[in-house]
């Protein structure tokens, strides 16, 4: 039985995670479950797959969690707050990490994760764009093995050569292509853009994720993230990535050699096929996932993406190109801004003049600690918070 600890357990990626382990109870045992605050459903998991640990950042709602699994006979353990996010990652019973945490706060367990040396799940795509560098010498030196849970980058890992040396550039490889669906508004004409609302922005046409990254899909900056997420997986630079959208979510990304082979890896948009690839890797066990009908789709379509509706993707390769801070402080400012688009101050089209703005500040660092990272974070946020009260400020 292979332990597995589901960091981020009660959005869409940990619901995922535990359907397909649900699914082979003679393979996989939750060992510990974490989230920060969703307590309802987190007690619903625990009462389903029994785990040692359970993690809730938010104390009031530890407690409830607590009392409410005592009350029910679970004898789950309760631990809170952020730094036991960390010690779940890192349990001896856990073999598995599935690291599904959103946005920068997910860093650290991550790091955990990787200096204890686990099979990591990467789903968390901001660690390694905040601290890509950090993130893979952590891996090589923990002994980790990383595999990731986004659709296009475990569709990658499929596409090159099993033996390989993470993060060195596979040999062969020319280019790399990133999908992207385009998100809700690839046929809204810009001027209309201004106006739309966070309910349209999470309206994806293909994935059901959660409201941040469903707005960074809207954005097309999720694709912008994946990028330099890429570069740091694979051992390619910005401009051997070439992103296109592709409007049917089949093709999950592709892999071009040399010899001019492009390799693809297809599939229905579920995200249970790369959590089933990662946790069973190199086997293959069943996912639930519907199998595809590729007469009944007929055909496949690509173009090229609008940087001009959607510079958020121009911003990323930016970030990606100069390096060091400069990711981190991109990935910062666009959390703050797609909370503030999210909690209704400010437009759709503020979310890339407040990145731009904060970008065009920024005074690129070298990283070489993770309190490099967490500096460059920090002053991000404050610089995107000055950004997004200026524009208000423009607009009152």
């Amino acid at each position: 039985m292979v332990g597995v600890t589901v960091l981020g357990s009660t959005g869409t990626i940990g619901v995922n995670t535990l359907d397909v382990i649900a699914r082979h109870p003679d393979r996989f045992r939750v060992v510990a479950l974490a989230a920060k605050h969703d307590h309802e459903r987190l007690y619903g998991q625990c009462v389903q797959h029994r785990p040692q640990f359970a993690v809730l950042v938010d104390d009031g709602a530890a407690r409830t969690l607590r009392t409410r699994l005592a009350s029910a006979g679970v004898l789950t353990e309760v631990l809170v707050g952020a730094a036991a996010l960390e010690q779940v990652a890192a349990l001896a019973q856990a073999a598995v990490v599935m690291a599904a945490i959103v946005g920068a706060a997910g860093l650290l367990s991550t790091l955990a994760a990787a200096r204890a040396g686990k099979r990591l799940l990467l789903a968390n795509k901001e660690a390694l764009v905040m601290a890509g560098d950090l993130l893979m010498d952590a891996v090589a030196a923990g002994g980790a093995q990383l595999i990731p849970i986004d659709s296009e980058h475990n569709a990658i890992f499929q596409c090159l050569p099993n033996v390989r040396d993470a993060s060195r550039r596979p040999p062969g490889v020319r280019r790399i292509v990133l999908t992207a669906s385009g998100g809700p508004f690839i046929d809204t004409p810009l001027e209309r853009l201004e106006h739309v609302t966070p309910a349209q922005a999470c309206a994806h046409p293909r994935w059901v994720m959660g409201r941040k990254i469903s707005v960074d899909s809207a954005t097309l900056m999720n694709k912008g993230l994946e990028l330099i997420e890429a570069c740091h997986l694979f051992g390619v630079t910005p401009d051997e990535v070439e992103v296109v959208v592709h409007r049917n979510s089949i093709v999950h990304s592709m892999v071009e050699y040399v010899d001019g082979s492009v390799l693809a890896e297809l599939g229905n948009p579920d995200m249970r096929t790369p959590i089933a690839h990662a946790l069973a890797w190199p086997e293959r066990i069943a996912s639930g996932v519907q199998s595809l009908d590729i007469v009944a789709i007929g055909r496949l379509d690509f173009e090229s993406p609008d940087l001009v509706k959607f510079p958020c993707l121009a911003l990323a390769g930016r970030a990606g190109r100069l390096g060091g801070t400069a990711p981190a402080v991109l990935n910062a400012a666009n959390e703050v801004a797609v909370q503030a688009f999210l909690a209704g101050q400010m437009n759709f089209t503020a979310i890339p003049w407040v990145i731009g703005q904060v970008l065009e500040q920024h005074e690129v660092g070298a990283v070489q600690t993770l309190d490099d990272v967490l500096a460059a974070d920090v002053w991000a946020r404050r610089a995107a918070e000055a950004a997004l009260a200026e524009r208000c400020g423009a607009c009152a």
